[in-house]
């Protein structure tokens, strides 16, 4: 509705003497603001390339209401969507095939394929499922070491909290190991904290990467914090927005990266309206609030009840283990493939990922992804 009277002349909507039988008053009085923060060119021009100065105080009020610490406009660059931020950095950090980024395995895709893309190299480091997927402080400095070895120059390490595709949430514990790693190592944390809003464990509570490193004084700490409106509880209407956040990043990477977003005009409006608007739901005493509450505690109570089926169901397969899934939208369960298969596909000269996969498919129609 606010999209609608934003992208609407103002006489066919917020201005139209009928429009407040359309619209309730609040959706009215935030378009009537939106449309004052955009000015007169309206949402059909650019903007300035880290976005609207409005809307990026607004995601600056956010991230200070969530942590507890200051946030400035100036660290805010709104995106299409967290992808195209983590993209933009990627490329502003990787100069040379020598330099190389530190992933979770397993991992969100896009990282393996953006840095094969630049030409990087990754270097994966492994997380524990018995440490419900945490990272050790051993297997980050061993995968350090060894890529030093091979004349790698790591230049940045991402981290996924919640987790995709693990389904976990890092504790405050947890983010601290990986900060404390990056900060002595002059490495470039990357925070992808795209599935904040959905955390589904018994009083677990999202803690972001900022707050660990401003907590724990990691004043050597550069990081780059990432978000988005398609991953939260806030329908976005094909209409793709996020931000990302620079935390004491060197002024030349930044300054890097302010030309790369130039180079690429601005993001779309529209996703800048949506970026706001996620970072400043309705006030509970509007009108709108009570749909905006219902849809909303829906959508999230399905997510949790289908993560809690999901893993009940998996742990009930035999051979099939599966941890609890905490957060984000995912499970990542183990399958132990038995002896017999495992000699029967080396006879067929594939792998067993491979033939469980295609016998899968064969069997029950469902098809997944090889791999192990």
């Amino acid at each position: 509705q606010v999209l609608s009277l934003c992208d609407l002349p103002a006489e066919c909507g917020v201005d139209h003497p009928n429009v407040g039988d359309l619209f309730p008053a609040d959706v009215i009085e935030r378009a009537r603001e939106y449309r004052e923060i955009i000015g007169p060119s309206g949402t059909g021009a650019y903007t300035h390339s880290q976005g609207i100065l409005g809307f990026r105080k607004h995601v600056a009020s956010f991230i200070e209401a969530r942590d507890g610490y200051p946030s400035f406009s100036g660290d805010i660059f709104l995106t299409n969507g967290a992808s195209a931020g983590i993209a933009m950095v990627l490329q502003g950090l990787l100069a040379n095939n020598n330099d190389a980024v530190m992933i979770p395995i397993p991992q969100y895709p896009i990282y393996s394929a953006l840095i094969t893309k630049l030409g990087g190299r990754q270097v994966g480091y492994y997380l524990d499922e018995n440490l419900n997927w945490a990272v050790t402080r051993e297997e980050l400095d061993r995968k350090l070491e060894k890529a030093k070895k091979e004349g790698l120059e790591v230049k940045a390490l991402a981290m996924i909290n919640p987790g995709n595709p693990s389904g976990n949430l890092m504790t405050h514990c947890d983010i601290q190991t990986v900060a404390e790693f990056c900060a002595e190592h002059g490495i470039v944390l990357l925070a992808d904290e795209v599935y904040q809003a959905n955390v589904y464990g018994e009083h677990a509570q999202f803690v972001s990467a900022k707050k660990v490193a401003v907590d724990c004084r990691l004043r050597d700490l550069q990081l780059v914090s990432f978000h988005s409106t398609s991953k939260g509880l806030i329908g976005e209407c094909g209409r793709r927005g996020g931000f990302m956040e620079m935390h004491n990043i060197d002024p030349y990477v930044q300054s890097q990266l302010y030309k790369l977003a130039s180079s690429d005009l601005c993001s779309g409006v529209v996703g800048q309206i949506m970026t706001s608007l996620m970072v400043r739901p309705p006030n509970p005493s509007g009108e709108s609030f009570e749909l905006f509450r219902k849809e909303t505690t829906g959508i999230f109570e399905g997510l949790k009840e289908r993560a809690k089926k999901l893993v009940e169901g998996l742990n009930q397969i035999p051979g099939i283990q599966c941890v609890p899934a905490e957060a984000a939208m995912y499970a990542f369960p183990s399958v132990e493939v038995p002896q017999k298969a495992i000699d029967r596909a080396k006879e067929m000269g594939t792998t067993p990922d491979n033939l469980y996969a295609l016998s899968l498919l064969k069997e029950t129609g469902i098809c997944v992804v090889p791999a192990s």
